[in-house]
């Protein structure tokens, strides 16, 4: 079926963009019509060469998920049917990928299948939790309400993410450039000092002479390290590949001085929100312990839920597991118990959630205020030793002429 690109006024006299899969050019009028949009210029989509070839195109991303669900919200709200609203958010999907996912679950709905399933079939692009929600909010007859508290609910995680991602790139790039710099400096700038000191008649100073072997060692064994640098990441992509790997590197990062605390804040964030969320929208409490489990992103953690999912399960709080687990802090469980006991858990969780994503933001502004000296004080003392360390025969000189 043929594409066409339109343009036209709403009845707020706005103007409208949009494509449209149609017949022909005046069933897309038709449709704009019961849209309530007043047709202005159609014309028939271009082929695109390039749309039969998967890696060329754009990646479907959280952001549009988003804005999908928020929408669908919104007009679920209205009280427009699934179908309808389908067909209206691919037709102004401008992202060719999720065009054609949006397209297939029209299909599969049409064709008689529930939301929640034709939205299963996608697991890169709709999680368990996703879909898990989906199916509460159409059994329980508020798919408005689910789709409005996921987009929500994503938001706060995208935030989230953003602000590890801002948190653990200041450091990384700036090792980076220093490792390139000083590369550079022993690779380039020393030889030129070794060829102005060979004819120096006298011992050079210790830090001088270290500085040019360690100079001569880099040039020599160059392909040596940049190949040990590249196994050694390969290696350790592997390694935390395997479950045991993975569980190691998970516990060190659990305990590491600074990156420990964070890491664990945006672990309760993580987990009091997405099981807030869950259980306010009707999803049951071991089929959320399950889906939670397997979003945690730390195996030590998503051990420790499915220990508090099988304390449950043999008729056991959800507070005393966690306890029991070491990796949640003790307010946060006592927090938890109160919220058992008067009947208002999510609510509860919902209060942590949003008391530790203060504190995830007091933590990164935390680890950005120490990460700062200690980067400027290690460039220094790296990049100005080197320096010195080639400037102190030239001083020897000076004042043995003097």
């Amino acid at each position: 079926m043929p594409v066409y690109l339109w343009e036209g006024k709403s009845r707020k006299n706005e103007t409208r963009k949009g494509e449209m899969e149609a017949p022909s050019e005046e069933a897309v009028r038709a449709n704009l019509s019961r849209m309530r949009i007043t047709p202005g210029k159609i014309k028939p989509k271009p082929k695109d060469i390039l749309e039969n070839i998967a890696f060329l195109q754009p990646n479907v991303t959280e952001d549009d998920i988003i804005v999908f669900s928020r929408q669908f919200s919104t007009m679920i709200d209205a009280g427009l049917p699934i179908i309808q609203c389908l067909d209206i958010l691919h037709n102004q999907q401008e992202n060719p990928t999720f065009k054609k996912v949006i397209k297939v679950i029209k299909g599969d709905v049409e064709g008689g299948q529930t939301f929640a399933s034709a939205l299963k079939k996608h697991p890169k692009l709709f999680d368990d939790l996703f879909v898990n929600m989906v199916a509460a909010g159409e059994a329980g007859g508020i798919l408005d309400i689910i789709l409005r508290r996921l987009s929500g609910y994503m938001e706060k995680m995208s935030k989230l993410k953003r602000q590890v991602k801002g948190a653990m790139t200041y450091p990384i790039v700036t090792l980076i450039i220093a490792l390139v710099v000083v590369g550079v400096i022993l690779v380039f700038v020393i030889p030129a000092f070794t060829e102005m000191f060979s004819d120096f008649g006298q011992a050079l100073p210790v830090p001088t002479a270290v500085v040019i072997g360690l100079s001569d060692f880099v040039r020599s064994r160059i392909w040596w390290i940049l190949g040990g640098v590249v196994l050694a990441v390969v290696a350790y992509k592997q390694f935390a590949k395997t479950s045991k790997g993975r569980k190691i590197l998970d516990t060190i990062f659990l305990k590491l001085p600074v990156f420990g605390i964070l890491v664990r804040k945006v672990a309760v964030s993580k987990f009091t929100r997405t099981m807030g969320t869950m259980l306010n929208s009707g999803v049951a409490i071991l089929d959320a312990l399950d889906i939670v489990a397997k979003t945690a992103g730390n195996v030590v953690i998503e051990e420790s839920i499915y220990e508090v999912r099988a304390g449950i399960s043999e008729g056991r709080t959800m507070a005393d597991p966690l306890v029991e687990s070491g990796i949640f802090p003790s307010m946060v469980c006592s927090m938890i118990a109160v919220g058992e006991s008067t009947g208002a858990l999510d609510t509860m969780l919902e209060k942590i959630a949003d008391f530790y994503d203060d504190e995830v933001d007091q933590a990164v502004e935390n680890l950005t205020s120490l990460i700062e000296p200690f980067m400027l004080v290690f460039l220094g003392v790296v990049i100005g030793g080197l320096v010195i360390a080639m400037y102190l025969p030239i001083f020897k000189l000076a004042s043995v002429v003097g």
